[in-house]
């Protein structure tokens, strides 16, 4: 047996590791400076107690993104050097964020144990390369990012560090092999289980979902199909559950071979940069003349978000999740004794809030961020859940989860069809939207990002607005001199959460005004700093009437916008004539 000794390697802190809900992210280049992934790791330690870490076992793996296979071999000498007891590596470093949530609250070792945290490696749906970004974040033993209290205490070590400890003698262990290598140390034995990545994954979602009607559906010669994993790690999973599991065609996935650099792209999941699943299912700006798949779907770099797309027709993530949650208990087994609740990000459009009406759930509106849906999955409270930046979950896991969405959609779809036969029409992605919008109404929803504006000019944007909210009789007349039609506004606020299940508070979560007839603006501010500020405004204009449901989004919410951006005075405080993206 190799053994080893433990090094205590002197060194001095670092600016800016202030890890957040997602962890540590900067370029490459930073992370690659001599202690600087070393120095937040043991920050990270130290921030959980030497009692939680001695005989821990820890996952470690990430998207695959370029300097992972450095950083799972560092990770592995200081664990060691720390007194874990096992590190459980998925086979080639490659495990998907909600995969890395289901190992730690499903897998049981060949020893008999379980995982305590992990170390996850991802910048999430930025993109990758020796130029581009790298990212860290610690999970907890419920398979959820570190809370607040303890990404505070990590980022308070990192302030101080003046060593960490790291194992010496230790060789390079073969991830891309799977199996058991153990070594010896100063505390005892040291092992790392390199293990398949997806079966313990695939194994959850065929206790979730009913994987014989799904294949029912994709084996109807009028379906047709198309999976884009955007070189991302979700292309590590597509060919086990789409190709082995549901017998669909090879051909049906795209970009499915994991790469360092995402094959020079931009892994996230939307209109903008899924290029090519965008064309294939008839959206681009160019008709190809090849008849579109009836779905397709598409997933960010660590295969937490997802985008649903019908032929020719896009599914917005608002409405994507109150569709999965008005249909999930006739459709997916896992649900079938009824939910316990619903969630959404603020910002996020009130289409679930309707749905948990008509359907008398429980139903919470939480701040930006994963680990406030976790708090209420934890107190079981909540089963299904989203935001509107295309992450949609349930609480199988304590992660969002891009796969899992898929499978829910195509779910829906199965149940939809059961009934199909060879000569009927299928009913469509498209068919199941615009059946939801006639039965619950339409929530038409846009968002736009201005980005790097100036700092002081965004901050007296949003203090302008924060005032307005003083006096609502002044705020109508500016609305009805701005564009006549558009409802009054009724309450406008800073929205605060109180967590029912912890008690804590998080205030300026965002500005809101909300109308008469159930539309809102919001704008949250993120990022101040010294290269400027994002302003993020988000437009939601609510229509009952089903003769209105299916106008253009621009037409139905042009008085809206116009509303907004003179409301907020937009151009004057920022310069900007224009947002830098429209989702």
């Amino acid at each position: 047996m190799v053994m080893f000794n433990v090094s205590r390697v002197d060194t001095t802190p670092f600016d800016g590791q202030k890890p957040g809900t997602s962890g540590l992210r900067k370029k490459v280049k930073v992370f690659k400076q001599p202690h600087y992934l070393e120095n937040f790791v043991q920050a990270t330690f130290n921030a959980l107690g030497a009692d939680n870490v001695r005989g821990a076992t820890l996952v470690v793996s990430g998207d695959g993104r370029y300097y992972s296979k450095d950083a799972i071999q560092i990770i592995i000498k200081m664990s060691a050097a720390n007194g874990v007891r096992r590190v459980w590596v998925g086979q080639n470093g490659l495990l998907s964020t909600p995969a890395v949530s289901c190992v730690i609250r499903e897998r049981v070792g060949h020893d008999g144990s379980k995982a305590n945290g992990s170390f996850i490696l991802t910048a999430s749906h930025n993109p990758g390369g020796p130029n581009e970004d790298f990212g860290i974040k610690y999970n907890m033993e419920n398979g959820g990012p570190a809370p607040e209290s303890v990404t505070n205490k990590i980022y308070e070590n990192t302030t101080s560090i003046k060593e960490y400890l790291i194992a010496e003698g230790l060789p390079d262990v073969d991830i891309s092999v799977t199996g058991v290598s153990s070594f010896g140390g100063p505390e005892g034995q040291f092992e790392v289980d390199v293990f398949d990545s997806a079966t313990d994954y695939v194994k959850l979602m065929k206790s979730i979902f009913d994987f014989q009607s799904i294949q029912k559906l994709i084996a109807n010669p009028k379906f047709s199909f198309c999976y884009d994993a955007l070189h991302g790690v979700a292309g590590a999973y597509a060919k086990r559950i789409f190709v082995e599991e549901l017998g669909a065609q090879e051909s049906s996935l795209l970009n499915c071979v994991p790469k360092e650099d995402f094959g020079g792209g931009h892994p996230d999941p939307n209109l903008t940069y899924a290029k090519e699943l965008v064309e294939r299912m008839g959206l681009g700006k160019t008709d190809s003349g090849i008849e579109p798949p009836e779905f397709g779907a598409a997933a960010d770099g660590d295969a937490d978000r997802n985008m649903v797309l019908g032929k020719r027709f896009f599914v917005t993530p608002s409405d994507s999740v109150a569709i999965i949650a008005a249909n999930a208990v006739e459709s997916i087994p896992y649900f079938s004794g009824g939910l316990k609740g619903v969630a959404r990000s603020m910002p996020t459009s009130a289409a679930l809030d309707v749905v948990a009406n008509h359907l008398n759930l429980k139903f919470f509106e939480v701040p930006t961020g994963w680990k406030f849906f976790g708090n209420l999955m934890d107190a079981g409270m909540c089963s299904v859940c989203g935001e509107e930046s295309f992450g949609t979950g349930s609480d199988h896991i304590r992660e969002k989860d891009g796969i899992w969405a898929v499978l829910a959609w195509l779910s829906i779809l199965a149940y939809k069809n059961k009934d199909n036969h060879n000569g009927d029409k299928l009913v469509s992605v498209e068919d199941i939207v615009r059946q939801h919008w006639a039965t619950y109404g339409r929530h038409y929803y846009t968002r736009y990002d201005y980005e790097n504006v100036d700092a002081s000019g965004a901050k007296d944007l949003m203090a302008n607005l924060v005032n307005l909210q003083t006096n609502l009789d002044e705020v109508n007349k500016i609305v009805s001199g701005i564009r006549s039609g558009v409802s009054n506004v009724v309450n406008a606020d800073e929205f605060e959460y109180k967590d029912p299940v912890d008690g804590s508070i998080s205030k300026h979560q965002g500005i809101r005004y909300l109308f008469a007839d159930g539309s809102r603006l919001v704008f949250r501010l993120s990022g101040t700093g010294s290269e400027g500020a994002t302003i993020r405004l988000y437009i939601e204009q609510y229509e009952k009437d089903s003769s209105k449901i299916g106008r253009e989004l621009h037409d139905a919410l042009a008085p809206l916008v116009e509303v907004a951006l003179k409301l907020s005075k937009m151009e004057e405080f920022t310069g900007r004539s224009a947002p830098t993206v429209i989702t």
